[in-house]
């Protein structure tokens, strides 16, 4: 039966499986990310060294610009840059990021269940996945993912409404790694204030 059920699957289908198979069977990966923003009169790119974790723990650690921080330890995340005053933390429910999106990468997901008007189409030897996510209709015009044949994301796209585009392209990945939950916590520098509020572009 199960075999018969794996042959009636479209080729979409079946890959969309795989991504959803890679990423629910990872406890934990390390990446290099390159991030490149264009809209509101910006032209910016920048990267660093990204860490997940399950369940929904997230760290971002810029290297372009230096010092330049966010982290998400599943109930907060928290944006800082060396030398402003302040620091955001934003509650988990209030999270209306472009990082969020990424939570595929954190497993528990069905590409089906989370993305509307699905489209596959062939990317050289890779594949692009495309959709809204259910939720961000407001703010998000398309997600991409593209994707290999095993199912592994290597860049995603992302599109809003107002035209503004980021794309984070990933590399030197590595899966199943060390990680503890002290690795997603933010420690204010001193003389740092927190403020609840909503993140810089």
């Amino acid at each position: 039966m199960l075999a018969a059920s794996a042959a009636a699957q479209s080729p979409q289908d079946a890959l969309l499986q795989k991504v959803d198979d890679h990423y629910n069977h990872l406890a934990s990966l390390r990446a290099r990310y390159r991030e490149h923003y264009t809209g509101m009169g910006m032209d910016r790119s920048e990267s660093g060294t990204l860490l997940l974790k399950k369940p929904g723990r997230m760290a971002w650690h810029y290297d372009v610009p230096a010092g330049k921080l966010f982290v998400f330890d599943g109930k907060f995340a928290w944006f800082y840059t060396p030398g402003d005053p302040q620091a955001q933390k934003i509650p988990a429910k209030q999270m209306d990021d472009l990082h969020t999106p990424l939570r595929f990468l954190l497993g528990h997901t069905q590409l089906k269940k989370e993305l509307d008007q699905i489209k596959v189409t062939p990317v050289g030897t890779e594949f692009r996945i495309t959709g809204i996510p259910k939720g961000m209709q407001q703010r998000i015009h398309q997600l991409g993912l593209q994707v290999t044949p095993e199912g592994l994301i290597t860049a995603m796209q992302v599109e809003e409404i107002d035209g503004a585009k980021t794309e984070f392209t990933f590399t030197e990945m590595k899966e199943n790694i060390p990680a503890t939950n002290a690795d997603f916590q933010f420690t204010p520098p001193p003389g740092v204030t927190i403020i609840t509020g909503a993140p810089p572009i």
